[in-house]
């Protein structure tokens, strides 16, 4: 069974920043047992990555209710990608963006967490540099337990920050946010959207030998985990250089792996 305690211990052992931000991703199931369940892994997240000023972002995303009246309701827990970011929407401590598709919960030092609640605030675009993902590009991190880079949904802000063709509708809809005092405001928003490519991220996968290379990736264990700590700034900049080494040509078409020419 997984304490607390070890969880603290396998982040220490990685190395990971105690003063930064960073955004976690996580399979309950694949880190298995946990003494106090989820809850006890959220604490340790807390704990660990707020103790030197830094900010916790746990995603709490709504892009299956894109076309619905309300795509993000913060007066519920609801969101699409597990129980995990369902304890931590319910959790006190934490305050939730209003990004109508790809909101996170913040835990840590109100100043800097209150600068993420304003800028996500005017966002246009599920993942735009100046919005809680794009902000990790400097200094940030993404924790990847017991999931791969399939799920690292940073890398949809780097393909917006590069301008990539195909990933995001072409024009804006209106998506209603209910805040917390039951306001409900609309807003354009444009969303994820690859046409004919489908689901993109599935093919994240082909980025990972790149990161290493330039050692952006740290391998840790959380549980029976495989955990991945990545540089936001290394997967950026990697992604760019490949960008302009392979001419700009789509890259994600397909599951052939990646010309090492264009990054080594």
């Amino acid at each position: 069974m997984v304490t607390k305690e070890q969880i603290l211990k396998s982040l220490k052992d990685m190395g990971a920043s105690r003063d930064k931000t960073v955004i976690v991703h996580t399979s309950l199931k694949a880190i298995g047992e946990i003494e106090g369940r989820a809850q006890t892994l959220l604490d340790a997240l807390i704990e660990y990555f707020t103790f030197g000023g830094g900010v916790l972002c746990v995603p709490t995303h709504t892009w299956h209710n894109t076309f619905k009246e309300i795509v993000l309701d913060k007066l519920s827990p609801d969101c699409c990608i597990g129980k995990f970011s369902e304890i931590a929407v319910l959790d006190k401590r934490g305050k939730r963006t209003s990004n109508p598709t790809h909101s996170v919960v913040l835990f840590g030092e109100p100043k800097r967490v209150q600068e993420i609640l304003d800028n996500e605030d005017k966002v246009s675009t599920p993942t735009c540099k100046n919005g809680a993902y794009g902000r990790l590009y400097d200094g940030g991190f993404v924790l990847l337990i017991g999931v791969s880079q399939n799920k690292n949904t940073y890398l949809h802000s780097v393909e917006e920050r590069l301008s990539v063709p195909n990933r995001l509708s072409k024009e804006p809809i209106i998506m209603n946010v209910r805040h917390e005092d039951g306001r409900v405001e609309g807003k354009p928003f444009y969303y994820i959207y690859e046409g004919d490519l489908g689901d993109v991220s599935t093919r994240f996968f082909k980025y990972e030998p790149a990161f290493r290379h330039y050692g952006g990736i740290v391998d840790g264990v959380i549980g029976n985990a495989k955990t991945q700590l990545c540089n936001a700034k290394i997967l950026a900049d990697v992604m760019a250089l490949i960008r302009k080494n392979s001419g700009g040509i789509e890259l994600l078409a397909d599951d052939a792996p990646l010309d090492e020419n264009w990054y080594i």
